[in-house]
């Protein structure tokens, strides 16, 4: 039973209850990242956001009846330049390799030390292109897209014409004509309309290539938008298509699709478009979620005012706020925000952030306390609300003013956010004897790594100090000393 969660669909632009096509098993794809670079804080609200949605799911479902699927981008031109600018001695494909390696293992830290939970299912998009050009095939088949010099492209026109599909930026809420003047339409000759989108292109000699579809010899690569339709499709309707109780109307249609609002247009109009006219279905998902914009002390983020900040900055360094910030500190301050809401990121939001976490661990008898699995019925009843986090903490303020220290601690660890060996060490002036142990452990372990050169090490074993919420200096002399944030 859904407990009466109600949740706000950007598709129908209202609140709804919500029930699964399949009451037995619920599924949700969220975009995930493009494996380029270090992911930004705007990046992390949407992990955080669609974290707390997978948590709450679960509780109202059941653990084994929830599948969230969260895809790993690592094809791209961004990726292809980094590779080539970071490692200009290695053949191409090796580079990349490695800068999305090593990218992909940062981001699954920064997720951890956010206190986000492992999606069920995160596929890589190079792990799909068998999938990507049969859908690819089945558009060209149903005359919704074109072959163009060893182009494939989708043809929105063509979309139009084809039986139970939905218009062409339903999603979006705006006309074509709106749509090309808010957008950076690629210019190409081989297109037949200005909307038309890139499904399959031609790679370059020394670039990542595949067989491509559409009979086109040359080898190439997928675009952007149709690797998360191949990818939900693939974990989210043909993996369950034995296993689902539903319509036939709902058979290629999942639960819930989520990200930032930034990607409702173009990359999610055109998931849409691709999957309803590859699977003749009216719909791709139910429920269209999507959280809104970061800025940063009042202005947009961009590498251009300097304000640019990436998680990693934020758990391992003092760039902002002159210190390093526990994980915990990052999502407490992201949960005081409804997800729908702009959200200005900012020193004094942090400090509250930390002020209030000391005060909830600071509770008579918490650290002793083994959190129950049941969160507190009021955080619960909040976050059915679509999602309202504020509630949740307003719940967890009540809960330490009455003294209700169980079920303060439960609703902490139910959002992510229960820590005593971080929090109620540092409001007490002490460390505990086997917390300073392992503090002492990782710092000497992590001075080790440097000393050997191994960069890599070194900065896993300080992810892992930061989670504890323990900052750490280097000496000159090669030694290391460590303290408590707070």
């Amino acid at each position: 039973m859904s407990q009466g969660l109600t949740l706000y669909n950007t598709l129908t632009r209202r609140k709804e209850p919500f029930a699964p096509i399949d009451a037995n098993h619920v599924r949700m794809y969220v975009c995930g990242p493009t494996v380029y670079d270090y992911a930004h804080i705007g990046n992390a609200r949407p992990i955080i956001v669609f974290d707390v949605l997978y948590r709450l799911l679960r509780h109202l479902y059941g653990a084994d009846h929830v599948t969230y699927a969260r895809n790993i981008t690592d094809v791209d031109d961004k990726i292809n330049a980094r590779a080539a600018r970071d490692y200009p001695d290695l053949p191409l494909n090796e580079a990349i390799a490695k800068v999305t390696a090593a990218t992909e293992a940062q981001f699954k830290a920064d997720a951890r030390a956010l206190g986000c939970l492992e999606p069920d299912v995160e596929p890589r998009a190079t792990e799909h292109i068998g999938e990507m050009r049969a859908i690819i095939d089945r558009l060209i088949a149903r005359g919704a897209a074109y072959v163009a010099e060893d182009h494939v492209l989708f043809s929105v026109a063509a979309m139009e014409k084809l039986p139970r599909m939905p218009a062409y930026g339903s999603l979006a809420r705006r006309s074509l004509d709106e749509m090309i003047a808010g957008a950076r339409v690629d210019v190409a000759p081989y297109k037949r309309d200005a909307m038309d989108f890139v499904l399959w292109k031609p790679s370059k000699a020394n670039e990542p290539g595949w067989e491509s579809p559409g009979g086109i010899a040359t080898k190439g690569r997928p675009g952007w938008h149709i690797e998360c339709s191949a990818m939900s499709w693939k974990h989210l309707i043909e993996a369950f298509d034995t296993r689902i109780s539903c319509d036939d109307a709902d058979r290629n249609v999942f639960d819930i699709h989520g990200g930032g609002i930034d990607l409702v247009f173009p990359h999610h109009e055109n998931e849409i478009a691709q999957s309803c006219c590859a699977f003749g279905s009216e719909r791709m998902a139910n429920v269209w979620m999507h959280n809104g914009f970061l800025q940063v002390e009042g202005e947009k983020m961009s590498k251009s005012l300097g304000n640019f900040i990436t998680i990693h900055q934020l758990l391992a360094s003092e760039d902002f706020g002159d210190r390093a910030w526990p994980g915990e500190v990052l999502r407490l301050a992201m949960l005081k925000t409804q997800y729908r809401t702009p959200i200005d990121w900012t020193v004094r939001g942090l400090e509250e952030a930390l002020a209030n976490l000391k005060a909830w661990h600071a509770a008579e008898g918490i650290a002793e306390i083994t959190p129950s699995d049941a969160p507190p019925p009021g955080l619960v009843a909040a976050l059915c609300d679509d999602l309202n986090t504020p509630g949740a903490v307003a719940e967890l303020h009540r809960l330490r003013k009455a003294g209700e220290t169980e079920a303060l601690a439960a609703g902490l660890a139910f959002l992510g956010l229960f820590n005593p060996a971080t929090y109620a060490p540092a409001a007490s002036g002490a460390v505990a004897p086997d917390l300073r142990a392992r503090i002492d452990a990782l710092v000497t372990a992590r001075s080790e790594a440097r000393a050997a050169k191994d960069f890599a090490e070194a900065d896993r074993i300080r992810d892992e100090l930061n989670r504890l919420g323990v900052t750490v200096k280097d000496n000159k002399d090669g030694t290391a000393s460590w303290e408590l944030v707070g």
